[in-house]
């Protein structure tokens, strides 16, 4: 089943597109046509949940990017040495999370 709560997963979305899989796979070989597609409802509820997870990971590493960016800017004009390094680190972590997805 898809994960009840509003945030989607990558390792819930896993296990339900294998799960559908496997019970699409066991509905064709007993010859009943409702689990089969119920299988297969599934199997693409969960590699739709997979994708959301992903998009929600891109979104998050692009928006550290850009306020990591600011911070920096913003921490070099002012002299602040701290936040230029905070804005750097921030903007790193996002990178990492944006190339991840």
């Amino acid at each position: 089943m898809p994960s009840n709560n509003n945030s989607a997963s990558k390792v819930s979305g896993q296990l339900n597109s294998v799960a559908g899989t496997l019970q699409e796979t066991v509905g064709n070989l007993i010859g009943s046509k409702d689990m089969s597609r119920k299988g297969a409802t599934r199997h693409t509820q969960g590699e739709a949940e997979i994708s959301r997870a992903k998009a929600g990971g891109y979104v998050q590493g692009a928006t550290d990017r850009i306020t990591g960016k600011k911070d920096a800017i913003m921490g070099s004009v002012r002299g602040d040495k701290s936040r230029q390094a905070q804005g750097n680190a921030r903007h790193d972590k996002g990178q990492v999370k944006v190339s991840a997805h």
